[in-house]
């Protein structure tokens, strides 16, 4: 049985005057193990749980950024499936935008570092495909979606 973990893909605008796209930054965690790959904050499904709680609750513990401080982007949902230390893994990831765009990020001990990243760059340190086209697919989706 494949292992099932949930997070958010969290970003924020900076919006420029008279530009009509805002740049979108997205938050990458550095893991404190292994290779030290990027991600966005995500984790394992814990019993009683539904998968947005999970992302919730695991972008609390390792972003240090409450539900309340996020707006989750209505409409964007991806499933990423892979293999990660010989198992099966699925990974769901929902799109968020912090309502501040200066928001605190602390993390825990599970991360040794963060940034905010334009997309290419964020693609540049994402390693893994899968991830790189969920963070291209979120970055369409947003600005085809743009107000």
């Amino acid at each position: 049985m494949a292992l099932r973990a949930c997070g958010l893909i969290i970003f924020r605008r900076r919006l420029i005057p008279k530009v009509e796209n805002p740049t979108i930054e997205f938050l990458l965690l550095q893991a404190s193990d292994g290779i030290h790959h990027w991600t966005p904050p995500k984790g394992h499904v814990e019993p009683g749980e539904d998968d947005l709680e999970t992302a919730l609750r695991e972008t609390q513990e390792e972003a240090g950024i409450a539900a309340g401080q996020l707006t989750i982007i209505e409409g964007f949902r991806r499933e990423l499936n892979y293999v990660a230390r010989n198992k099966p893994k699925i990974v769901i990831y929902w799109l968020a935008e912090v309502k501040d765009y200066d928001v605190e990020i602390r993390l825990s001990q599970e991360h040794q570092a963060y940034r905010w990243l334009g997309l290419d760059e964020a693609c540049q340190l994402a390693q893994f495909k899968e991830m790189k086209a969920v963070l291209q697919e979120g970055h369409q989706f947003l600005c085809s979606t743009a107000s």
